[in-house]
């Protein structure tokens, strides 16, 4: 690729070359384990609370919303996706224009002049956009708790 080989174009790639993919991966791995840790602790930390929640139903007896078969409700992640997209472009350009023009006169003596140009333009541009998003599923409680409740 044109330009590549200018110090634009060297960052350009070495910047590219660096981006802590495995980083990022390791990031949202670790915020999703964390993240469904504080689910299921809030989970069942409702589950305590249908526990010792109670109602009369008229009946003179105090049911827990537990007893009455309410439960609490568990979420998963079912899906994590971290997106990161980056787009470079890098342009090189030469200019080379000559021209001129002669005049005589009389007596032989005459002028000549020349112009020369020359420019050499370089152009970068960097584009990034990064996303995540996340996938939540419910899930009926875990089964040794279904059990619990029911007995």
């Amino acid at each position: 690729m044109p330009g590549n080989n200018t110090p634009q174009g060297q960052r350009a790639m070495m910047t590219v070359l660096d981006a802590p993919l495995p980083e990022l991966i390791e990031r949202l791995g670790r915020a999703v384990a964390d993240a469904q840790h504080a689910l299921d602790v809030n989970s069942l930390d409702i589950a305590k609370r249908m526990s010792e929640r109670t109602v009369d139903l008229g009946d003179g007896q105090l049911w827990s919303l537990l007893a009455l078969g309410f439960t609490p409700t568990f979420y998963a992640f079912a899906e994590a996706t971290l997106e990161a997209k980056l787009t470079f472009t890098i342009r090189e350009s030469t200019e080379f224009s000559v021209g001129g023009g002669a005049t005589g006169g009389m007596a032989g003596i005459f002028s000549v002049t020349v112009n020369a140009e020359y420019s050499r333009k370089y152009g970068f541009e960097v584009q990034g956009a990064s996303s995540i998003a996340a996938r939540l599923v419910s899930l009926p409680p875990p089964a040794r708790l279904h059990q619990l409740l029911n007995e």
